[in-house]
Parts: structure tokens; C-alpha cells; sequence
């Protein structure tokens, strides 16, 4: 039988495909294949999307993402500002929430509400709100950073309902949002009032807290020398298993530099409770975390915890 032209390209691509079939694939052997994302250096519970104050250039989700990529960040939690103190222009929850969908493996969403705002049936209201929030996404309420006492009965309601919806809470302190005095007491009457509530600490009020002997004025400030003995934060953490620490902006660095031999030792000894940040808002802004904390040389299962673990367990990022 005579074999024509188009008989002959009909037998050579059946045993082409036959051959290919044979052939095992291996992992990266063509040019369109993603390879598997690997694990970064941080998890960084700290971080805005949008312009947080006037005269700061605006920082877009994929400003972010580029940033983060540079400096070895696998995640970062984003963190709306909704209360007249904390910015000088509100970033809401829905513009996180977003930027997460569009970017699920990168974002952590946060929500926020200011304990102000009208609301029908108080604290029923605040609990379908912040719930709703919850179930589009959101895995933490913060940035909390309010012109109240810390305990001041709108913020309490504010806790009860986080702790009902088992969120953990990332608040700011100073002398203007999330006022205490020194020694913590409001902060103290929150966490023996609501012990099921993971509370996350940052802001000048909270790390000024690292050192005893405070006045007044040092909460609001970034104080330098030796840590001084019977430091409200230390104390905290040993009687209360619900508070945490974000070691984010000026104010976790300079907790730390200041008196680096303490600094070290602190985060060791709190290695449980210690979460890396950086308050990253704005483009080209200076982060000394990274500079602060790997001059430390702290053990490497420290490191491990503080610089993504922790996170993992408190946003409940891995099952």
C-alpha cells in the first residue's frame, strides 16, 4: 500500500505524542510554571494602605508589595485608621478588605470602628458591624487608636465584642489615644476584664512602658538609656497570658536600641509574645527594625517566633 504525504504526518505526530506522554515532568521544566512561593524571613503585623497623614506620599497595595518583596516580607496585616485622632485621613476597613482579595497569600486584613460612631442597639450593633467585617475577611480589629481612656466604657464595649468574636486587638497608646497613666492600670482593668481577648500592644505609651519610674510625659515620648527595673510590660506579661507585643514604628525600635543588653534579653525572655511590625505608610520611609534586630543576633528558634510565628498563631494563619 502506497503512503501518502498526509498518512506519513498522521504516524509521525501519533508517535510524537505517544513518546511525549512518556516522559515524566519535572518541576520548573517549562518557562510558564510558577515555582512554589518560598517561605519569607516575616510576617509583619503592622502596616497601612492609602495616605495616613498630610505632606506623606500615598502608599498603594502594590507600592506595599513591592516594598515587602525587597526586604524578604511573605505578609503583612493591613490596618485601618477610623477615629479623628489616629490620621489625618481615615482609611476604612473596606479598601483592606479588598486589597486582600485581590492579593489573599500577601494580606492580612484588620477592621476597624470607632467606639464613637452612631450605631443602632449599641453593643448589638457593634457586634453585626465588626461581625459582618469578620465574615468578608477580616482576622483582627486595629488599628485602635481612639481620643479615650483605655478603658473608658466605649472602648470595654469594643473588647467584649472582639473577645465574643475571638479577634485579637491592636491598640496604640500615648497620651492623646488610648490614654493611661504610668504602671498601666487602665490597660491592666481591660485585661483582667476580658482574659479571652488577645490584646496587641504598640505606640509610645506601650514601649515608653518597657522601663519603671515613669511620668506622665514619657508615655507620649520615646525615652532613651537604661531600661530602669519594674517595667509595666514585663510585669503584664507574666500575669497575663492575653497580651502581646507589636514591635513596630519608632517606638518598638527604640524599646529595644535603647539599651540593647536589656533589649536582647527582653526579647528572649518574651519571645512568646513578641510580634515583628513596622508601621510601613508611606514610600521611602526609614523602618530601623530590620537593622535593630538582626544586630541582636538572637537565637535562631527566637527569631523564628518573633519574626512570623507568633503571628501565625495569634491570627490563627495556620490550622
Amino acid at each position: 500500500m502506497k503512503l501518502t504525504r498526509r498518512d506519513i504526518l498522521k504516524s509521525a505526530a501519533v508517535s510524537l505524542a505517544g513518546a511525549a506522554a512518556s516522559i515524566p515532568v519535572l518541576p520548573g521544566l517549562f518557562a510558564d510554571e510558577k515555582p512554589a512561593r518560598k517561605a519569607s524571613k516575616y510576617i509583619d503585623v503592622h502596616t497601612h494602605i492609602g495616605t495616613t497623614w498630610n505632606g506623606n506620599k500615598e502608599l498603594t497595595a502594590e507600592g506595599l508589595l513591592l516594598w515587602m518583596d525587597e526586604h524578604d516580607i511573605e505578609k503583612s496585616v493591613l490596618l485601618p485608621l477610623t477615629s479623628p485622632e489616629s490620621s489625618s485621613f481615615l482609611l476604612l476597613t473596606e479598601p483592606a478588605l479588598k486589597a486582600a482579595k485581590d492579593h489573599p497569600d500577601r494580606f492580612i486584613p484588620f477592621c476597624s470602628v470607632d467606639p464613637r460612631t452612631s450605631l443602632r442597639g449599641g453593643r448589638k450593633g457593634f457586634l453585626e458591624v465588626i461581625g459582618r467585617y469578620v465574615d468578608m475577611g477580616a482576622k483582627g480589629f486595629g488599628e485602635h487608636k481612639v481620643g479615650l481612656n483605655f478603658d473608658d466604657p466605649l472602648m470595654m464595649q469594643i473588647y467584649d465584642v472582639c473577645e465574643e468574636l475571638k479577634i485579637p486587638l491592636l491598640f496604640h497608646m500615648d497620651n492623646e489615644r488610648g490614654k493611661d497613666q504610668p504602671g498601666l492600670p487602665r490597660l491592666e482593668h481591660a485585661l483582667a476584664t476580658y482574659p479571652k481577648l488577645k490584646f496587641i500592644g504598640h505606640g509610645p505609651g506601650w514601649w515608653a512602658s518597657i522601663s519603671g519610674g515613669l511620668t506622665q510625659e514619657e508615655l507620649a515620648s520615646y525615652p532613651k538609656g537604661k531600661v530602669r527595673p519594674d517595667g509595666a510590660i514585663d510585669r503584664l506579661m507574666e500575669k497575663y497570658p492575653n497580651i502581646y507585643g507589636d514591635l513596630s514604628a519608632g517606638s518598638g525600635a527604640n524599646s529595644i536600641s535603647r539599651d540593647a543588653e536589656f533589649g536582647r534579653a527582653f526579647m528572649i525572655r518574651r519571645q512568646d509574645r513578641l510580634m515583628f511590625g513596622t508601621d510601613y505608610l508611606q514610600p521611602g520611609q526609614a523602618v530601623p527594625q530590620f537593622e535593630v534586630f538582626d544586630g541582636l543576633d538572637l537565637p535562631k528558634e527566637v527569631a523564628g517566633k518573633i519574626f512570623r510565628g507568633n503571628a501565625e498563631k495569634v491570627l490563627a494563619l495556620k490550622s
